[in-house]
């Protein structure tokens, strides 16, 4: 019986096939992107548009 957690889709992983590779790098790369810190000027903009929503609110 096959292991539903093992990333594969449920497939099986075949020899030779690049989709485990492509899933590693891809989980990796997705990883690292995921622990970048959000830019400042993100966090200003978004600071601006909940000061801006708050004062239309209040119209």
């Amino acid at each position: 019986m096959r292991d539903p957690s093992a990333g594969d889709g449920g497939r099986g992983a075949k020899k030779g096939d690049p989709h485990p590779e492509i899933a590693a790098k891809l989980k990796a790369l997705y990883k690292a992107v995921e622990d970048e810190p959000v830019p400042q000027h993100f966090l200003d903009l978004l600071q601006r548009l909940d000061e801006a929503e708050r004062n239309q609110s209040r119209d």
